[in-house]
C-alpha cells in the first residue's frame, strides 16, 4: 500500500496507507484527515477536496480535465499545483506523494 501524506495548512501531517484504485479524497476520509470535506461526495461538483500537490508529483499526475479545471476556478487560493483530490485515482507508484491543504479548508 502506498503511504501518503496529507499536509494541513499549520504544518501537521498526517501519513496514512492508501489503497490502490480509491481516490485521494476516499483516502482522506477514510482516515479521518481534516480539511477534506467531499461535500459533493466525490461527483467532481464543488471544490471542497481542493489540494496542492507537491514537488514532482504534479507532473506525473497531469493537468486537471476540462471538468476539475472548470470547478477549481470556484476554489480559494487556486495555485499551479490545484487539483480536486477526488478525481486522483491512488496507484502503486505514488509512494511517499505529498498533499497540502489549503487554508481555507481547517
Amino acid at each position: 500500500m502506498p503511504k501518503v501524506t496529507f499536509i494541513e495548512h499549520s504544518g501537521v501531517k498526517h501519513e496514512v496507507d492508501a489503497e490502490i484504485d480509491k481516490t485521494l479524497m476516499e483516502t482522506a476520509i477514510s482516515n479521518a484527515v481534516p480539511g477534506i470535506d467531499a461535500d459533493c461526495g466525490g461527483a467532481c461538483a464543488c471544490a471542497t477536496c481542493h489540494v496542492y500537490i507537491n514537488g514532482d508529483w504534479g507532473e506525473k499526475l497531469g493537468k486537471p480535465n476540462d471538468m476539475e479545471a472548470s470547478m477549481l476556478e470556484f476554489s480559494d487560493s487556486v495555485r499551479p499545483t490545484s487539483r480536486l483530490s477526488c478525481q486522483i485515482k491512488v496507484t502503486s507508484d505514488m509512494d511517499g506523494i505529498e498533499i497540502e491543504l489549503p487554508e481555507a479548508q481547517h
